[in-house]
């Protein structure tokens, strides 16, 4: 069930996000009188789901949850329709009319998807508000994983600067060090502050290792909610209950119990735990997977989370930034991957990895928040300076505009199909990335 809730808020947010990336090229052509043919939501080869005329334009859906299109007169896009160009040009067509217009027509999708997700921001932050967990909460440090470790830092470890700024949310560290590395992030270690200096190269691996630096931060393990049937409940254990030992062993971080735990696999522990302050111990039975049946309490109702909510007028600037923050911080991202250094192509990601952002429950706080993160990506990758792409028409047109100088239809036509076969290769490099990774867990 979860499965099938991912894939359908995957599904409509990229209905959405295709609908408002087609619509802005769609109104700007129309601003200058420029006819469009076909407006697509999803590619339709050989079959179109459903498709109705209004007025010049013949709008529909395809089958194939690719992307879209519109389809505007006089100019060689992905329909590669080459028989309208050996005809007349036309005062309704693209390629009659000045290289400024042509131009904002290009770039129109980009900006309406940018312009998408901050106003996808500013009604979130406006309805819902903004929570999250300050680092100065987290007293205790935060659990690394291996690649973490062998990068140089320890379970424990208090992160107190980041390449010489401070850090306000937990949420943000995980990015922050991977993004702007190289340089030293200074730590709290057993009192004592010291400096791990994380490497280009190091940041290549942690990325093709697809996982994070952090995990968590460190909590005690309080029982949140009892799984039915486990050894947990059988022994009696009830939600509140704090562990404090395991046979004896005194452990003080959730952690730790799930380390201890794994090695008792399959027998029973003397459990110690603390209920309203008197400490009690039970025989509790561990499955064979080192579990015994419970739900910890979250680290945000331990630790704390920073609420705050905004009016109207606050949410419009605060989405902007966020807007602004989260495109940059694609960028860098994609720079990470492009970087030799770095080696960092492996960690790309397809249609798995982008529906397995979604929540495998409903929760349109996600959903949009989510949807305004992929409409950055979708415009910041729709404006790289590749063939076939909105950016590759772009450097054409900017081109033209400097030299005084059109490129012939011949060039338009053998670049646009070269930009075809590169996109639809970063397409199955990928989803082949997602298979191997979903096949080799």
């Amino acid at each position: 069930m979860e499965i099938l809730v991912k894939i359908a808020q995957f599904l409509l947010s990229l209905t959405i996000l295709v609908l408002v990336h087609e619509m802005g090229h769609f109104l700007l052509a129309r601003l200058f009188k420029i006819r469009v043919e076909k407006f697509r939501i999803f590619f339709d080869y050989k079959y179109t789901l459903w498709k109705k005329k209004i007025g010049e334009t013949d709008f529909g859906f395809g089958w194939i949850p690719l992307g879209g299109y519109v389809k505007i007169s006089g100019m060689i896009d992905e329909s590669m329709d080459t028989e309208q160009m050996k005809k007349p040009p036309q005062p309704w067509e693209f390629r009659s009319k000045p290289a400024w217009q042509r131009l904002l027509v290009m770039v129109a999708g980009v900006l309406f998807n940018l312009i998408f997700a901050w106003l996808l921001y500013a009604m979130s932050l406006g309805v819902w508000g903004e929570r999250y967990l300050p680092n100065d909460n987290i007293k205790d440090g935060v659990v690394c994983t291996e690649v973490a470790e062998e990068v140089g830092f320890q379970t424990g470890d208090r992160i107190v600067s980041i390449y010489g700024e401070e850090v306000e949310r937990f949420s943000e560290i995980n990015a922050r060090i991977l993004m702007d590395a190289p340089g030293e992030v200074q730590v709290l270690r057993n009192g004592q502050l010291e400096n791990v200096y994380v490497r280009s190269d190091e940041v290549g691996k942690i990325l093709r290792a697809n996982t994070l630096l952090f995990t968590a931060p460190r909590i005690p393990f309080r029982v949140g909610q009892l799984s039915h049937g486990g050894g947990a409940e059988g022994a009696g254990l009830q939600v509140g209950d704090e562990l404090l030992a395991v046979n004896g062993q005194k452990l003080s971080f959730f952690d730790q119990y799930a380390k201890a735990l794994k090695a008792y696999a399959g027998t029973s522990v003397q459990l110690a735990f603390l209920r309203e302050g008197v400490e009690m111990t039970q025989q509790v039975k561990i499955d064979s997977l080192g579990k015994i049946g419970v739900y910890a309490v979250s680290p945000y109702d331990i630790l704390g989370i920073a609420s705050h909510s905004y009016s109207f007028g606050e949410s419009i600037p605060l989405g902007f930034k966020k807007a602004k923050e989260e495109t940059s911080n694609y960028i860098k991202q994609l720079k990470l991957i492009a970087s030799p250094q770095v080696k960092a192509s492996e960690s790309l990601g397809g249609f798995i990895t982008i529906g397995s952002i979604f929540p495998g429950f409903w929760s349109w706080e996600a959903f949009w928040s989510l949807t305004a993160f992929l409409s950055i990506i979708l415009g910041v990758m729709n404006i790289l300076p590749i063939p076939a792409l909105d950016g590759g028409h772009v450097i054409i047109l900017l081109f033209e505009m400097l030299t005084g100088r059109k490129p012939n239809q011949r060039f338009l036509e053998v670049i646009q199909m070269l930009g075809i076969f590169l996109i639809l290769a970063l397409v199955i490099f990928a989803n082949a990335n997602d298979l191997i990774r979903l096949f080799m867990k």
